[in-house]
């Protein structure tokens, strides 16, 4: 009771002091805020980067390098950050092709032997393009000046034998029984794209003829199997055997397979041929010992044909075997 008494006379005196304290700290407050300010620089206006934090020592960040490098997910296609490949380069476009048997005819290729098989590793020709000192032994994808041999056969809408080549996107065949072009010996340059070729020679008539009585009459028979040449007869013959040859079609044959000479046919009595003894369907063997069977040998053959003195010639007619001998002189 002396306590209410008392505080109830003090207490005007007691809510002064409190009063007077709680001045007292709010005044010490503001004091020391206001010092703080006034003795520490002004924060910048602009925002404060906040400093990243560091990592853990010995610890390297992380990346999805390895796996796009990789590619985990896909082995066929690769990495995810490969380069694209290089355009592929399109290819040479296909001859232009409407009818190979009414292609024009090549005016820089001449053609002088045509050997055509079954078998397309064993047709070969003989051509001579520009540049060519002489003819050579050509097969299929042989080049022969700017063009390039694709077929060795026969055209029936031309009855002869014939070699088709192509230069680009162009076709064009040689014809054995045809007028042969004049060839340089001077190797010339593709006509320049869009300009038009050279014209073409025009084929003569198509049938055989009689061998020419200048060239019958110097050769002799003395008896099946034994002729007497002049030796002006085989130049003739070298120079102009195409149309000396035009009945006359050289099919190889074989036997188990294999080569075994060349079989002659389209052969008539009053054709060059038949006025050296050949009949229609002789299978020629060898000539003075090379093979006829090799397309090689042939050609040996034939370039030798022109300094010989002596040929024999071994043939299978009707099944036998038979020789016979031609003196050139």
């Amino acid at each position: 009771m002396a306590f209410d008494a008392l505080f109830k006379k003090y207490f005007t005196l007691v809510l002064l002091v409190l009063v007077a304290l709680v001045a007292y700290f709010q005044a010490s407050g503001t004091m020391a805020l206001l010092g703080a300010s006034l003795t520490e620089p002004a924060a910048s206006s602009e925002a404060v980067a906040v400093a990243p934090k560091p990592s853990a020592p010995g610890r390297a960040r992380r990346t999805a390098e390895p796996l796009i490098k990789r590619n985990p997910f896909d082995s066929v296609t690769g990495p995810l950050d490969a380069k694209p490949p290089p355009p592929i380069a399109a290819p040479d476009p296909e001859p232009r092709v409407t009818d190979p048997l009414r292609s024009p005819v090549c005016s820089d290729v001449k053609v002088q032997i045509v050997t055509e098989s079954d078998d397309p590793e064993w047709s070969f020709a003989a051509l001579q393009g520009n540049g060519d000192a002489m003819p050579q032994l050509r097969r299929v994808g042989d080049d022969v000046g700017n063009r390039q041999v694709v077929y060795i056969g026969f055209n029936p809408m031309e009855a002869s034998p014939a070699v088709w080549l192509t230069s680009g996107t162009e076709l064009c065949q040689a014809l054995l029984f045809a007028k042969q072009p004049e060839i340089s010996a001077q190797p010339t340059a593709a006509a320049p794209a869009g300009e038009p070729a050279a014209p073409a020679e025009t084929p003569p008539p198509k049938g055989a003829k009689p061998v020419p009585d200048d060239i019958k009459n110097k050769i002799q028979k003395v008896s099946d199997n034994e002729f007497n040449v002049d030796r002006s007869v085989v130049d003739r013959i070298l120079a102009d055997q195409a149309e000396l040859m035009r009945s006359a079609r050289i099919v190889p044959e074989k036997k188990d397979g294999k080569v075994v000479g060349i079989r002659l046919f389209g052969i008539r009595q009053d054709t060059l041929l038949g006025t050296l003894g050949l009949q229609n369907g002789d299978r020629l063997e060898t000539i003075n010992g090379f093979d006829m069977a090799s397309p090689e040998k042939a050609l040996e053959a034939y370039a030798r044909l022109r300094t010989a003195n002596n040929l024999n010639v071994k043939i299978n007619r009707r099944g036998q075997s038979q020789s016979i001998d031609y003196r050139i002189k």
